[in-house]
């Protein structure tokens, strides 16, 4: 979700493209070094970047960093996404029940989930189908590298419902704050972003002059 091209913080410092840079740590080890010694070592990267930690903290605890802030609570209430874990991962088995999440939202939030909220406001089922009846003047943008652009809109939908898809691209990439080192293609995402915006907002103002 955070393979960026530059440095960043937004979960934890990472150095740019922490995925290649896990990938060399891994390489760098023996053939015959310890697989769980290769993937603590990777995973240091992630969750001990400054080098200052005894020990990775990996829980999720709400005052973290990683915990996001309002994100335990979007997710209580809007962004409900189960997930399971087989017996055949390397994480240990977990099925997803309703019912506990819905208590420990209670318990963590003080309320209950909406399970049917995101596709009631937001449509979700054939969603170009039913944009493209009612919606106008969006911009879908999805870098490839972001685990969630599974569930993106990755083709235009009409003329203003549009669809900007990078290969190298990473979560919301392109409405981090601009850098020097940005690559060429993260400074060409930008500018079509603002052309595109710049044309709604354009012909706006013709109709209703």
């Amino acid at each position: 979700m955070v393979e960026y091209p530059t440095p960043a913080n937004f979960l934890e410092n990472l150095p740019a493209y922490p995925i290649k840079e896990m990938c060399k740590i891994i390489d760098g080890f023996p053939a015959n070094a310890d697989i769980l010694e290769k993937v603590f070592a990777a995973a240091s990267l992630y969750y001990n970047y400054t080098g200052d930690q005894t020990c990775n903290q990996i829980e999720y605890e709400d005052n973290s960093n990683t915990s996001l802030g309002g994100w335990g609570w979007q997710a209580c209430t809007q962004m409900i996404m189960p997930m399971s874990t087989s017996n055949e991962s390397m994480f240990p088995p977990y099925t997803f029940s309703y019912d506990d999440m819905s208590d420990a939202c209670f318990q963590l939030n003080r309320v209950r989930p909406r399970p049917h909220w995101i596709t009631t406001e937001y449509c979700g089922h054939k969603t170009d189908k039913v944009l493209k009846r009612f919606g106008s003047n969006i911009i879908f943008s999805n870098g490839m590298r972001d685990p969630w652009s599974r569930g993106g809109v990755l083709k235009n939908i009409s003329s203003s419902i549009v669809a900007l898809v990078t290969e190298k691209g990473a979560h919301h990439l392109d409405l981090r704050s601009a850098t020097k080192d940005d690559p060429d293609w993260v400074v060409e995402q930008r500018r079509q972003e603002v052309e595109i915006i710049q044309g709604w907002l354009d012909q706006y103002h013709q109709d209703m002059a």
